[in-house]
């Protein structure tokens, strides 16, 4: 039976990068056991995903092998941030599907197991 997740990470990577390790973690068990996975990256999570694109960061390589899991980051807060170039240029989408923000509702509307980090 596989099963339909949804991983969205709150948390900035300066602040907890155990936390982003975690979600990112987690997404790839759901990967290896063949499960639908989403990865949305909203709030402060923005800066995360800005901060892994870059080659250097010690999880930019984590980060791509789930390249394919990635639903996008939050159109609002990239902005608000200021990590909308480096996502965007990075090739990640920006969701702005609930008025500008990421839809979280969306995600359980499709059936996902919601996990926040």
């Amino acid at each position: 039976m596989t099963h339909s997740a949804a991983i969205v990470i709150f948390t900035d990577i300066a602040n907890d990068s155990a936390a982003v390790y975690r979600a990112l973690g987690t997404a790839q068990e759901f990967v290896q056991a063949g499960d639908d996975v989403k990865i949305v990256f909203d709030g402060s999570g923005v800066d995360s995903l800005a901060a892994m694109t870059a080659e250097d960061n010690k999880l930019h390589g984590l980060l791509e092998s789930l390249r394919d899991q990635v639903a996008g980051a939050c159109g609002f807060c990239a902005k608000a941030h200021k990590s909308e170039d480096a996502i965007v240029a990075a090739g990640y989408p920006l969701l702005t599907d609930n008025n500008g923000h990421a839809s979280i509702r969306n995600l359980v509307v499709e059936g996902r197991t919601v996990l926040t980090f």
